[in-house]
């Protein structure tokens, strides 16, 4: 199966998923999303493979990211992207390109955070309020990344979001210093 196919399967099984859970009928989303109903049953069925704008609309309509109709779904609370599962959305032959390298659907304020960790240093970290998410991108070096006691090795190019509050902590047992980009979503106060 090639990336498209996957990317064609993942789309059309979260569309079907989000437009269950929210109860809406084909013509409901169609409506609200500005999309025919004929190519919402295209893309369910993964016969077709629409447009970013395509997407973006049905995802705005369905109040979900981009990230959650195009993610390959995993059921652990740290889900690690590597490099070669980064979705890239456009490109250009001068060179230009975004890619989208990991996503949540966490509400509330978020922080964005620049890390470095030389040879040897680490930081824990006590658990978060429920509902707070971390979501990271390793530019340099491997990071060990501990959640709830399972360490995971996040390598240069690898993308990392999981659940914060579990007890956490980030280590650097490599030569090289690790750097990485880091954001924290907090849920709402209620």
């Amino acid at each position: 199966m090639t990336d498209l196919d996957q990317l064609t399967q993942s789309l059309a099984r979260n569309l079907k998923r989000w437009r269950g859970e929210r109860g809406f009928t084909l013509d409901t989303l169609a409506a609200r999303a500005g999309v025919s109903r004929g190519m919402i049953i295209q893309i369910e069925q993964a016969r077709t493979n629409p447009s970013v704008g395509t997407t973006v609309k049905l995802a705005d309509a369905l109040g979900v990211s981009i990230t959650t109709l195009l993610d390959y779904e995993q059921g652990s609370p740290v889900r690690l992207v590597p490099a070669d599962q980064a979705v890239r959305l456009w490109s250009t032959e001068a060179g230009s390109a975004t890619t989208l390298l990991v996503g949540t659907e966490a509400r509330g304020p978020l922080e964005l955070w620049s890390w470095r960790l030389m040879p040897g240093d680490g930081s824990r970290s006590d658990p978060h309020p429920e509902g707070t998410v971390e979501l990271l991108h390793v530019t340099t070096g491997t990071l060990t990344l501990v959640v709830a006691d399972t360490p995971y090795a996040v390598a240069a190019g690898t993308s990392a979001t999981f659940e914060a509050h579990h007890p956490h902590a980030y280590r650097n047992e490599g030569t090289e210093p690790v750097e990485l980009t880091m954001a924290v979503s907090i849920p709402p106060v209620r």
